[in-house]
């Protein structure tokens, strides 16, 4: 039992880690947008809520839920401000 916890931790330290590079992904089409080349503004911004609602549903989970917290703070912020770039 004490095996199978040490690699539900490892699964869950790696998924927030993949989650976190998902959104500094953003970080390139922010730089377009700056230049010009706007892309789509609907997927970053429902990034941003649904990044939200998951801040917010670790936060106040009676023991929470920092890993979940952690990974999905930078899409609150590089998903609304992509999301602000994006719009001409």
């Amino acid at each position: 039992m004490q095996e199978e916890t040490k690699i539900i931790r490892i699964i869950g330290r790696l998924a927030s880690v993949m989650s976190v590079l998902m959104y500094v992904s953003y970080i390139t089409q922010i730089i377009s947008n700056l230049h010009g080349n706007y892309g789509d503004p609907i997927q970053p911004l429902v990034a941003g809520i649904n990044c939200t609602v998951w801040v917010v549903y670790g936060y106040f989970k009676a023991e929470r839920d920092w890993p979940i917290i952690a990974a999905n703070i930078p899409g609150i912020f590089l998903g609304f401000f992509t999301f602000y770039t994006a719009l001409h």
